[in-house]
C-alpha cells in the first residue's frame, strides 16, 4: 500500500528541487559552488526561509565532512592519510568538484544513483569542459548509455540501492577500500526507501566499512500538525516517505545504527545544528543577506529535519568527531562560502 504512494520518477525529481535550492543559495550569496548552475534548467528564486534551511543542511554537512578530512592526521603529519567518499543517491551533488578547488580532495569519491539520474549527470559532466577536464585523464571514460563516469579518483555508477548483492558489487568495481576511512552521504534518500531496505543499507554499510562516519539529513516528527501537512504534501507529488514512521523521532534515528552494527550515532534536529553547530560568524553572515522575517516557521520547519551521524572507529581517529567537538573550529569554511 506504501509502495503505491511513492513514485520513482518523482522521487528522482526531488534532485532537480535540490538542485534548484542550491542555485538559489549561491546567487544570493549564501554559499560559492561554481558548478551547480550546469544542472538546472531553469532557476528559481527561492524564499528567505528555504534559502536559509538549504545553507543550514549545506553547512552542518561542510562541516562534519572537514571534521572527517582533518582525522587521523597529526600535528608533525603533512602527507594527507588516504580518505574515501561515498556518495548515495548523490543526484547532482557537486561537492566532489568543490574539494577538488580547495585542494580537499579524498583519495577516491563515489557516487551512486539510479541509472536515469547518472545517465544525466554522465551527460552533463561529458559536455562541460569545467566538469569534463577536472576528471579526464588517461584512465578515465565517459559513458552517458552507461550511465558512469569513471577516473583514477573520482566515479558515478548507477545502482539501485535496495539490491544489497548489486551495491556490493558496485562498491568494489568502484575499487574502494574497506579498511579505509569513509565517509557515507545519505541525503533524504533512505528515507524514501522501505523500511527493510533503509535498514539493510545501514547494516551493510556498518559490515563493510570498520572505520567510517555515516552522515544521514532526514524529516522526523510526522505525527504533529507541521508534520502531517509535510507528508500530505510530499505524498501528493508522489514523493512517499516509506521510512519516516520506522524512524520517526531523533531516538528512533540513532536506534537505526545502532541496532544495525554502529559504534556510536548522534541525532539533532536543524534548529539545534543551526544553533549549536553551524560557525557563529557564518550566521552572522548569512542572516545580513535576506529581510527574514518567518521566525514561527523556520522554528517549525527545522524541528521536522535533521542531521544523524554514526560512527564506526576501528582505527581511532574519530575520537573528537560530532556536533560536541572541543571550541576549535575544524576548518574555516568561510572560504568555501564566499563568493
Amino acid at each position: 500500500m506504501a509502495e503505491s504512494r511513492s513514485n520513482r520518477a518523482a522521487v528522482q525529481a526531488t534532485n532537480d528541487d535540490a538542485s534548484a535550492s542550491k542555485l538559489s543559495c549561491v546567487k544570493k550569496g549564501y554559499m560559492k559552488d561554481d558548478y551547480v548552475h550546469l544542472f538546472v534548467k531553469r532557476p528559481l528564486r527561492r524564499s528567505p526561509i528555504i534559502n536559509r534551511g538549504y545553507f543550514s543542511r549545506w553547512a552542518a554537512f561542510r562541516k562534519l565532512l572537514a571534521q572527517f578530512l582533518e582525522s587521523g592526521i597529526s600535528s608533525n603529519e603533512t602527507a594527507q592519510p588516504k580518505k574515501q567518499i561515498l556518495s548515495l543517491g548523490a543526484g547532482f551533488d557537486t561537492t566532489y568538484f568543490q574539494l577538488l578547488d580547495e585542494g580537499k580532495a579524498p583519495f577516491l569519491y563515489v557516487e551512486l544513483d539510479f541509472k536515469e539520474v547518472t545517465s544525466k549527470k554522465a551527460a552533463v559532466i561529458e559536455n562541460s569542459s569545467q566538469l569534463r577536464d577536472k576528471i579526464l585523464g588517461a584512465n578515465s571514460s565517459i559513458s552517458v548509455e552507461e550511465g558512469q563516469v569513471l577516473s583514477d579518483h573520482y566515479k558515478l555508477l548507477p545502482v539501485d540501492l535496495r539490491d544489497i548483492p548489486k551495491l556490493r558489487d558496485v562498491v568494489s568495481f568502484a575499487g574502494m577500500d574497506p579498511s579505509l576511512p569513509t565517509f557515507i552521504i545519505a541525503e533524504c534518500v533512505l528515507i524514501y526507501l522501505d523500511p527493510d531496505s533503509s535498514r539493510a543499507i545501514v547494516n551493510w554499510a556498518s559490515k563493510t566499512f570498520s572505520t567510517a562516519v555515516f552522515f544521514l539529513y532526514e524529516q522526523i516528527h510526522p505525527d504533529d500538525a507541521f508534520g502531517h501537512q509535510m507528508i500530505i504534501n510530499l505524498e501528493s507529488r508522489g514523493c512517499a516517505l516509506l521510512s519516516i514512521d520506522a524512524s520517526p523521532t531523533l531516538l528512533a534515528k540513532e536506534r537505526l545504527f545502532l541496532e544495525n552494527g554502529w559504534q556510536r550515532a548522534v541525532a539533532w534536529d536543524m534548529l539545534k545544528v543551526y544553533g549549536s553547530f553551524v560557525d557563529t560568524q557564518e550566521k552572522r553572515r548569512i542572516e545580513r543577506l535576506e529581510l527574514f522575517d518567518e521566525f514561527e516557521e523556520w522554528h517549525m520547519m527545522q524541528e521536522h529535519y535533521c542531521v544523524t551521524y554514526a560512527v564506526n572507529d576501528a582505527m581511532g581517529i574519530f575520537g573528537d568527531f560530532g556536533f560536541t567537538r572541543g571550541s576549535r573550529e575544524s576548518m574555516n569554511i568561510s572560504s568555501a562560502m564566499s563568493p
